[in-house]
């Protein structure tokens, strides 16, 4: 019955095969559980990823940054005002998202707070929503669209609460006179 041949191939013999005496070390837990993991995009089935959750991380992303002021335009400001007044703000606001099987592309309208640098601002909104995209959903970015649609500033603010104010001011002295 044949060997080995001296080119190194092995040939299949009729003889039985002793176990290999060679002590096999377990593996960690972590390692044993990552060893029956199947990668993305391989296995026993489909993951679909609704286009509201990606917006939702990456409106989430977004809001962390720096600068940005709120999301969205005019309308959407405005719906989201009611709903955060009744407890249910919309974190999706401002973003819109096009989902594929394994990309994405996401489109941003924001506000930028005065003096903060447009372009730095929106250079990390596109960094932070690339990166929040691509670590927890899994999908490639293939762009970040950014539209900057207004320029808050502080001081409209401060005015418009003040006149308010003063308003509620003279209509409690018109009650009382």
């Amino acid at each position: 019955m044949p060997d080995r041949s001296d080119s190194g191939v092995s040939v299949l013999t009729n003889q039985p095969q002793t176990p290999s005496t060679t002590a096999k070390t377990p593996l960690p837990s972590s390692a044993a559980a990552a060893a029956h993991k199947t990668p993305a995009g391989q296995g026993h089935g489909d993951t679909t990823i609704a286009d509201a959750v990606v917006a939702k991380i990456a409106g989430i992303a977004t809001r962390n940054i720096p600068g940005v002021f709120a999301l969205g335009g005019g309308a959407a400001r405005a719906l989201g005002s009611l709903r955060d007044a009744i407890g249910q703000s919309d974190v999706a606001q401002g973003i819109s998202v096009e989902v594929g099987k394994t990309q994405a592309a996401v489109d941003v309208t924001l506000i930028v707070e005065y003096p903060h640098p447009l372009q730095e601002v929106a250079g990390a909104v596109r960094d932070a929503v690339y990166a929040a995209v691509e670590d927890l959903v899994g999908l490639e970015v293939t762009e970040v669209n950014i539209s900057i649609t207004d320029v808050h500033i502080p001081t409209d603010d401060t005015r418009a609460s003040d006149v308010a104010d003063q308003k509620d001011i003279e209509k409690r002295e018109t009650r009382v006179s």
